[in-house]
Parts: C-alpha cells; structure tokens; sequence
C-alpha cells in the first residue's frame, strides 16, 4: 500500500526526477541540521551539507545527471553572487586603507598554495585533476572546485578520448582537513605567539576609531565677533571647512527654527545645528563661539527631521546638486545611509537605489519631495527580480568570455564561480547598471546564499559520494590527507609569521584574513566566537572576492597547463 513512499525515498541506481529531488532536499535538510551541532565552539554549518551527501551517495542516493549539473551550477552563481553584492562596497573602499597590504598577503598565500599543489603532482605522480582536487578540498575553495570541473568539461568536449578523474572526490576528502586545520592554527598562532587578545583588541579599537568617525551633530552659539554678518558660505571657505553642514538656524530672541542657505548670515548669539566629522565639528565651535545646551532648536515644532528612502527612478544615479532639494523645497540633506555606512550630504554625492537620507525642513515640504524620492520602504522589502536576474545574466555573460592565451590548448574563461562575482562587484560599488541596481536587502541576500552553497554542496556530494569509498581505498585517501595537510598548513605557517611578524598584522585581522584567504565560512564563525569580535569578518570581506578570483585561476591554470 505504501510501495509509492518506499519508492520515494529508496535509493536507486536510477533515480527520476521526483527521486532526484526528494535526495537533493534530504541532503540539505540532514546537512542543516548536522550543521548545527556543535563540538566545544565549532560547527560545520552549511558545509555539513556536502557530508551528508557524501554519506548519502555511498548508501546509493543519487541524482540524475542534468538535474546536478543544473543545481551544482546555480548554487554556486547564487552562492558568489550573493558574496558579490554583500562585499562590494567595502571591497572597493578598503584599498583606501589596509585593504592592499591584506591583499597581497592573501594571493600570495593562494600562489604559494598552487605552488605546493604543483610540487605534489610532480613529485607524487597524481593526477592533475586529483592534484586541484586536493587543494581545493584543503583551502575549503568551493569556486576553485567548481572553475576546475568546467575547465576539465571543456577539455573533455574537445578531446573526446581524453578521461579524468573527478576531483570532487578528492575534494570531499581533503575539506574536513582544511576546515579544522585553519581553525587549529588560528588557536596555535595565538599561543605560539604568545598573543594577548585584550591588548590586541585595544589597539584594533583604537587605529579604527582613528581611521572612521562617525558623523556627530552639535549646537552650537555665535559668540566670535569676527563672524557677526558673515555668511555661512564665507565662515566655512575661510576656515577650511568644507566637510560640514549647518542643518538648523536660530536666531536670539526668536523661536523661529529653519534651515539655512550657504547666504545666511550669522548673528550675534545665534544658535546653529553643526553636523559633520567630529574634529571638523569641534573646530567649527571653537571658532563660532561655543558649544549650545538650547532645547528649543531641536524641537520638532517649525522643521522636522526624516529618513527618505530612496526608491524612484527620479532620483537614482543624481547627484545630490542636480536634485537641489532645498532651493526646489526648502530642504536640507545632512547624512547618507549606505551598506552600513554613514556618508557626509556633499553636493557631488551620488545616490544609489536603497539609499537613506536625513533630512531636516518644513513637513509639507518633505512630503513633496517623498513623491520624487519615493520614501516606500514596501518596495524595498519586495525582491526586484529583474535586478537580480539581470545581474545574475550579466555574471554569466562575464563568465563565458573565452580569453585566448598563447601556446594553451583551450581558452580561460572565468566561469560561473568569477563572473557573476565579479558582476556583483562591480554592481554593488557604482549602484547598478541602467535599469539593474545593486540593492538586495539583507534577509534575501543570506537566504540567497545560504540557498545556493545549500544546492553546491548538496550536488557534489551527492555524486562524489557515489564512489568515495572505493576511491578513498583505490587512491589511498590516508595519503591523500598528508598531501593535503601539506596544502592547507604550508602556506598558512607563511602567512602567520610574514603577517604578524613582520607585516605587524592585528591578530584579530590575521585570523580573519586566514579565514577569508581560505574562503572559509566555517572557521570565521569559529574566529568570531572565539575572538568575541566581529573584526575578523571586515577582514574576511576584505580580501574574500580577489583571492576567489585568484584561487579560480590558479584551479584552472594548473589543469591546462599540467593537462
């Protein structure tokens, strides 16, 4: 009576589409879960995914062959992409700051990383396609297995009598290897080193406090007899301070508060609403007089002060000058909320979709200017799909762009793993590109994902689970493991000592680094409960999308040239 539901869940040798699909959901669904169980401070989280569909396969659950091509390909344009978007405008800003010396630690990690690989295909006679499988699976590179798979499809479409390996075998074998190896060196560097984590996290506070200030607002009470009658254009031009904004003006004896123009002139005893830098907004005080304690300038009586956010077309990719809020509406922008960020209202600041801004002025005024900017935080929390998709196609198109290089049997593309990142980059640091823009808000951007490493790992170990016992015995798995133990803390120990030892990296940075250089989702979340601080996750955004583009490369340029 129930043969349908044995059916169902049975595995077969030849599963259809509904046995397909009840393997692909039983294997996320298991891995979610095992993902969750913690030894001491670490899980595997979604990684656990790819086990259980390891252990899965070799009980005989299997899916059909186009189907986990598709889902192992989307996953993982679904997965970079999601990276892409959430990454991108720190990725850019960083090399502004440390970000160029934290990445050139971390692709000469992946160099030397593929250097050892090639060490071990020469001199331990492996395959080259078992040889980056290995190093994949010991640096938890998911986009580098998937890049060295397409490459090797493409190989084999043009040389038919050709036949590899898959190295998602030997993938699956070394990555529990390279998820607690970075993890157990995070916790050696520490006691090696003798590092003292209160000590550490002082000095990160204190460089960041230095490196990014939030804006403040003061008041603030005209008492410098120099600026009676000046206008607020000339108090700042003459002082050098072109970085604040006077959002509120009161004069004395009056109740009356509005915003003023650059033309206003300051009076005696006035009482001004100064937001800005805090050192730039301190020295505007000392200046004008001194810091206010007057209540009647905040009160939301004459001029109000709201977020808008930005959600039409009128205003997207303008500038804050060509809207020209205030001389259109009696407006003023004081501060721009972007990805995190805190941005200063400057007239050459450009708006992106999603954008929020602080406004101080009239509330019918306000009201007005909502049906230009839009202000509908609905919309915002609706997916755009045309967004999505069309960014995700723009990725796809990246990805196939055969880049022919001299002497190489087949051309380098950057595949599905670099292109829709790249994409997103891209995307996310200019806003979006015509009608696509780089807005997703946070819930979807996880849950897309989540979805897509979900959907990875679920195909490739489903199929390498197939035969991965017999492969671990054929290929002698316990000498596959040295191999990639070699992979995995060779390059690490590098990074260690040239990092904090003579790069003089915070340790909190270092551990992130050693986690973003091994895109290694895994050990971050053990860094950041063992650290007790989120700065090992800035640092893993930092240099996550170039060594992923690095360690795609590397994947690909080893089999071509080895092949």
């Amino acid at each position: 009576m129930f043969d349908w539901f044995k059916n169902l869940f049975s595995p077969t040798g030849d599963p259809d589409i509904t046995q397909s699909l009840i393997a692909i959901l039983l294997t996320i669904g298991l891995g979610v879960f095992a993902g969750r169980l913690k030894i001491g401070k670490v899980s595997l989280g979604v990684s656990a995914v790819m086990f259980v569909g390891l252990f899965l396969g070799h009980y005989g659950y299997d899916i059909k062959d186009d189907i986990s091509t598709f889902i192992r390909d989307f996953g993982l344009i679904l997965f970079v992409y999601g990276i892409g978007i959430q990454v991108g405008p720190s990725f850019f800003s960083s090399f502004r700051k440390e970000g160029l010396k934290f990445n050139i630690l971390g692709v000469a990690t992946v160099l030397m990383g593929g250097l050892v690989t090639y060490l071990i295909y020469v001199f331990a006679q492996t395959g080259i396609e078992d040889a980056v499988g290995l190093m994949s699976g010991a640096v938890t590179n998911t986009p580098g297995l998937g890049a060295a798979k397409s490459t090797l499809h493409e190989i084999q479409s043009q040389f038919q009598d050709k036949k590899f390996n898959d190295p998602a075998i030997a993938y699956a074998i070394t990555y529990p290897l390279g998820v607690f190896g970075i993890i157990s060196m995070i916790v050696l560097a520490k006691n090696i080193l003798r590092i003292d984590l209160n000590k550490e996290l002082a000095l990160i506070i204190s460089e960041k406090s230095k490196e990014t200030e939030n804006l403040v607002r003061k008041k603030c009470r005209v008492l410098n007899e120099s600026i009676f009658g000046k206008s607020i254009y000339h108090t700042l031009k003459d002082n050098d301070l072109n970085d604040i904004i006077i959002s509120r003006l009161k004069h004395h004896g009056s109740k009356e508060v509005y915003s003023p123009t650059l033309d206003s002139r300051l009076e005696e005893r006035d009482v001004l609403m100064v937001v800005g830098k805090p050192k730039s907004v301190e020295k505007f005080v000392q200046i004008a007089g001194k810091e206010s304690n007057d209540l009647e300038i905040e009160e939301e009586k004459d001029i109000i002060t709201k977020t808008i956010f930005v959600t039409r077309k009128s205003a997207t990719h303008k500038k804050l000058s060509e809207l020209d809020l205030f001389n259109k509406f009696g407006l003023k922008v004081t501060r721009v909320y972007r990805s995190g960020m805190e941005l200063l209202a400057n007239p050459s600041l450009e708006l992106f979709y999603g954008d929020r801004l602080r406004v101080v002025g009239y509330a019918e005024d306000i009201k007005e200017v909502e049906t230009i900017i839009g202000n509908s935080e609905k919309r915002l929390m609706e997916p755009d799909f045309l967004s999505l998709f069309g960014g995700l196609l723009i990725g796809i198109i990246i990805g196939s762009i055969p880049i022919m290089i001299p002497s190489l049997p087949v051309p380098i593309k950057l595949g599905f793993a670099a292109g829709p990142l790249i994409a997103a980059l891209l995307i996310s640091r200019y806003g979006g590109i015509g009608v696509i823009h780089s807005y997703i808000n946070n819930g979807a951007i996880y849950f897309m994902k989540d979805l897509g490493i979900c959907l990875f790992f679920a195909a490739v170990g489903l199929h390498a689970g197939t035969h991965f016992y017999d492969s671990f015995v054929e290929n002698n798995g316990w000498l596959w493991l040295f191999y990639g133990s070699l992979i995995t803390f060779i390059p690490l120990i590098i990074m260690v000592i040239v990092g904090k030892v003579f790069m003089k990296i915070n340790f909190f940075q270092l551990a992130g680094l050693m986690s973003g250089t091994y895109t290694d989702p895994a050990a971050l979340a053990f860094c950041n409960g063992y650290l007790d601080s989120d700065v090992p996750t800035q640092a893993y955004a930092t240099v996550y999308p170039l060594v992923t583009i690095f360690r795609i490369f590397v994947a690909q340029m080893l089999i071509i040239l080895c092949i």
